[in-house]
């Protein structure tokens, strides 16, 4: 059930919540486990069998956490260590062996040619995140971090379904309170307005931008992927494209979890601020999958050492790190020179910040007036190498993004369509001299490709994002990340003149409920003349 489908946002949605606060009403716990079952039913909607795996996950982590609790409470302290890494062997190979064992055989085949065969294992739906979600649980607990959880908060925390597909990836202490202080909110109308409004924001986001410039990225990627060359525009337009669907896909899903939780009262923890709007691979890590950047900086590199052992050892504890986070996204290579390309991008960022430190550089304290300059071309350059890195990501093979990025620099041909050279006029002569020909084009999509790009871009670079606009509700739960200091971090315009930003700032009034239902309206549209089309993080 894919939170873009009909019987989810028409028939589970409303049925849910509606039986959520009317049981609310008569029995609290009976509500709960309302939600909980509802949100079972909607995992097993997916494969029903594996609804198994994911109670097993449960119900052995749950056991793991009380064991060391016990441990600990027994004065058996040497105990729970050892516990707690038995716990995170049994999560790890049980997501080793139904992400990556196809994988590694495949890899094994290919390299020493032995032939094996192994039965397909189908990936089970949210494995990576709900394995991940336990992980950091079991260390919370043992670090003394959760001292008090029921098993029905527990069971709650994990299956809760607006994140259980693909996170945001919550800690147990951000949202136990809020479980417990549902049956005690008061307004559940602003609740669900803001709800619905961050929900529908999300959903337009996914149907208009993401899923319309799909249709222009995906046969430019299947065709490298089946050999055949791409013309430099070709593939510079389907880069573009994809570079914008997967911003509008993540951003969509993102605000649909925020949007979906906070109909039942629930902030969920940040997970995506505008992330292109980075001027730094660093700050593009603290923008993009925030909550896996935290588990990724708090349970593996800072436990590496983090960058306490000296320069070399952060750069390699940056390397393995961003390695592990490529393999995380997918079986494939491909993910893993993804992860290579921005591990190798964060060193190079480490040391160009030590390099300007050591040399006194400050754009901003010399000159005041550049600086603006200065953090524009930062973050193109930026831009431009996430892009490069997206390549890899999109392909399936090396081949295929070997294609992609040769046409890119122009090895596939100059290329433009026929009726643009009486389109061009004279300006179609000088580019015949320079090499270019106009033929055929079959993968690039022309000026409506361009009519969605040009859109697409001015609203992730120009218009504030979903937590800006419900910056007086607060959204969801504000983690503790450093943005530059020109970024508007959830603070609403404050200016006395009428703005965008003042324009797009939410409140509960007439105006915001007419753009609101206006985009609800374009998108149930699209639903209607295209088809459901799967998140990208749903793979995952």
């Amino acid at each position: 059930m894919l939170f873009n489908s009909f019987q989810f946002l028409f028939v589970f949605v409303p049925l849910v919540v509606t039986a959520f606060y009317l049981l609310r009403r008569i029995h609290f716990r009976a509500a709960v486990w309302l939600l909980i079952s509802a949100s079972l039913v909607f995992y097993a909607w997916w494969n029903p069998p594996y609804i198994l795996l994911l109670l097993f996950s449960v119900i052995f982590n749950y056991g793991i956490a009380r064991f060391i609790e016990r441990c600990r409470n027994s004065g058996f302290s040497r105990r729970v260590l050892k516990v707690l890494v038995f716990g995170i062997a049994v999560n790890l190979i049980v997501l080793g062996y139904f992400k990556y064992t196809n994988f590694f055989i495949e890899t094994i085949n290919e390299t020493l040619a032995l032939g094996w065969t192994f039965t397909n294992i189908v990936l089970p739906l949210a494995i990576s995140f709900f394995t991940f979600q336990q992980i950091a649980f079991l260390v919370e607990v043992k670090r003394e971090i959760i001292s008090e959880f029921s098993f029905q908060d527990y069971l709650l925390f994990v299956v809760f379904f607006p994140q259980l597909i693909a996170g945001p990836i919550v800690h147990f202490n951000e949202v136990c309170d809020q479980y417990r202080s549902m049956e005690y909110r008061r307004r559940p109308w602003v609740d669900v307005a803001v709800g619905l409004s961050i929900l529908t924001i999300g959903l337009f986001k996914k149907v208009v931008f993401a899923d319309t410039l799909a249709f222009y990225a995906d046969p430019v990627f299947a065709a490298a992927n089946a050999g055949t060359p791409i013309s430099f525009v070709e593939s510079w337009t389907a880069l573009l494209a994809f570079t914008a669907q997967i911003y509008f896909d993540f951003s969509g899903y993102s605000d649909m979890a925020i949007g979906l939780a906070r109909l039942f009262g629930i902030r969920l923890p940040m997970n995506f601020f505008s992330p292109y709007k980075a001027d730094s691979i660093i700050e593009f890590w603290r923008r993009w999958h925030m909550t896996l950047s935290r588990f990724l900086r708090e349970y593996l590199y800072i436990p590496m050492g983090g960058n306490r052992e000296g320069n070399l050892k952060r750069d390699i504890n940056i390397m393995v790190t961003m390695l592990i986070a490529g393999l995380w996204h997918g079986a494939a290579w491909t993910f893993v020179v993804w992860g290579g390309l921005h591990g190798l991008y964060m060193i190079i960022n480490h040391r160009w910040c030590a390099l300007r430190y050591s040399l006194g550089f400050n754009v901003v304290g010399r000159w005041p007036s550049l600086s603006r300059v200065f953090r524009l071309l930062a973050i193109g350059v930026t831009f431009f190498f996430v892009m490069v890195a997206w390549v890899f990501f999109r392909s399936e093979t090396f081949g295929a993004a070997n294609l992609v990025i040769i046409g890119m620099v122009g090895g596939g041909g100059f290329t433009l369509p026929a009726s643009y050279e009486a389109l061009l006029g004279p300006l179609a002569n000088i580019l015949k001299a320079m090499g270019w020909t106009f033929n055929i084009t079959p993968f690039w999509g022309g000026a409506p490709v361009i009519a969605w790009l040009v859109p697409a871009y001015i609203c992730l670079w120009l218009l504030p994002n979903t937590q800006q606009i419900f910056c007086y509700y607060r959204p969801t739960v504000i983690q503790n990340f450093k943005f530059h200091s020109s970024v508007p971090f959830m603070k609403a315009s404050t200016r006395k003149v009428i703005s965008l930003d003042a324009l797009l700032t939410w409140r509960a009034n007439s105006w915001n409920g007419c753009w609101i239902v206006g985009l609800a309206v374009i998108s149930l549209i699209f639903i209607l003349v295209g088809h459901d089309h799967e998140f990208i993080y749903f793979q995952f």
